[in-house]
């Protein structure tokens, strides 16, 4: 697996157990939420800086976003699609 697929995979995985949207991440990192889906698709060239950025949002050290997925493990499942209702 290269490393754009690793960090895409990481990434889905931390954002989803966090019950975040991509558009919720996007918007707390200060980045574009289509870029986010990209770099879950491992399509982007993420820098550093988004990297980090990212990383503190997910409250993780951003060297947890480039930690290889053991052997076996199943793709981070998607959250559910739509608008969730605000919490009070």
């Amino acid at each position: 697996m290269n490393v754009r697929k690793i960090i895409g995979w990481n990434l889905r995985k931390l954002r989803a157990e966090q019950g975040l949207s991509q558009e919720r991440l996007a918007l707390a990192a200060e980045i574009d939420r289509s870029y986010v889906g990209r770099i879950e698709r491992g399509s982007e060239n993420v820098t550093i800086d988004t990297l980090d950025a990212l990383a503190i949002v997910l409250g993780v050290p951003a060297a947890a976003l480039l930690v290889e997925p053991a052997k076996g493990e199943r793709q981070p499942m998607p959250l559910s699609s739509g608008r969730k209702p605000k919490q009070a």
